[in-house]
């Protein structure tokens, strides 16, 4: 596995940033992989601020930025444009939220991996919109207390399955990441920069502001989340070679849980249910990774 260096940084030190942010590590681990010959396109959100405002930045990259619903759409441009100057080496990074991916950009990013398009598409997910001031979107998991989710509506929206979504897509190449595995994450984007065609990574962000816990513990808490199982992680190959990450730890998603302030107001009653889901979720993904094993061997 290859290792980057510091020379390979194509962020500069210092963001506008929350503290503790677990945007600013994925773009780095993302962009060391893609390297110099990589275009960035972003639509608003956390994103759009941690490249910084105009005068300055934070990106070595050229960032683009577009309006909450395009980013897919502006990303398929851009590589069209790029193609046809004969910069055909020259790669796309789209870089969206949960809110500009899950919701607002759903529409944009279906057409962009409907004509599989060559483009790297990115989302970071803290699991709300983060930027605004934490308002649910279609990727907060159930419980999740939010400024437009009080008490009594925490227990009735579950998290939207995109991968199962753009799994329905067929496209060459999708996998799940995690910020607190930094080493996967780069191996995966690695494997997403050889690919020929659409290409869709979804990284867990885990936001301390947001979350509500401690700066410091932002890369633990992300292990929880995989850990738990709450997040699994794996690659889907055309949409129906599935390729698991299996770790021999396996902890209660309840540690996960209570290490976040965001489900202090759910009912501990909840619990069993969110863990029989998971425990569900992570057998049928399996059941999916050893129908490739088996066709195989």
């Amino acid at each position: 596995m290859e290792t980057m260096q510091i020379k390979d940084e194509m962020f500069y030190p210092g963001s506008f940033s929350c503290p503790g942010c677990g945007l600013t590590m994925a773009y780095r681990h993302v962009t060391k992989v893609l390297g110099k010959n990589t275009v960035v396109v972003t639509t608003a959100g956390c994103g759009s601020v941690v490249a910084g405002y105009y005068p300055t930045t934070t990106s070595k990259l050229p960032f683009f930025h577009c309006s909450f619903g395009t980013t897919a759409a502006t990303a398929s441009g851009l590589k069209a444009g790029l193609d046809m100057m004969g910069k055909t080496n020259t790669h796309v990074l789209a870089w969206a939220g949960d809110g500009g991916t899950f919701d607002i950009g759903l529409q944009s990013l279906s057409g962009a991996a409907e004509r599989n398009d060559d483009i790297i598409y990115v989302c970071y997910d803290n699991e709300a919109y983060m930027n605004t001031g934490v308002q649910r979107s279609s990727a907060t998991p159930l419980g999740t207390l939010t400024t437009t989710t009080p008490p009594p509506a925490l227990e009735n929206r579950d998290k939207k399955d995109i991968i199962g979504i753009m799994a329905a897509h067929k496209i060459p190449y999708m996998a799940t990441a995690c910020v607190s595995y930094p080493m996967d994450l780069q191996e995966k984007i690695r494997k997403a920069k050889k690919t020929k065609g659409f290409k869709f990574i979804h990284v867990l962000i885990p936001c301390p502001t947001g979350w509500f816990f401690p700066a410091k513990d932002a890369v633990t808490v992300g292990r929880l989340a995989v850990l738990s199982r709450a997040f699994p992680l794996f690659e889907v190959i055309d949409g129906k070679e599935y390729r698991m990450n299996v770790f021999e730890e396996k902890i209660p998603v309840a540690q996960y849980l209570t290490a976040q302030g965001r489900f202090r107001q759910m009912s501990t009653d909840l619990y069993p249910r969110i863990q029989t889901d998971i425990d569900s979720r992570w057998s049928e993904l399996m059941a999916l990774s050893n129908k490739r094993e088996e066709s195989t061997s």
